[in-house]
């Protein structure tokens, strides 16, 4: 999997929380879609912490891998 720190501006993008993620406060995912990528962040980090940025099939392998 090809994984990069992205360092463009992501402000734009409409973020969705993980549905997994819970109301505690526990480990929480948001996620992006780009054109032919898909971004993802740490919902916990407020203002702007680290994105990272996958192709839609590497993403798509990973829901694949994941999903119970």
């Amino acid at each position: 999997m090809s994984v990069e720190q992205v360092s463009e501006n992501v402000d734009g993008l409409r973020w969705f929380k993980s549905s997994y993620s819970g109301s505690g406060g526990g480990n929480c995912v948001e996620v992006a879609a780009g054109l032919d990528v898909v971004y993802v962040r740490d919902s916990k980090v407020v203002g702007g912490g680290p994105v990272l940025r996958v192709s839609q099939g590497e993403w798509a392998a990973f829901v694949a891998l994941t999903v119970e």
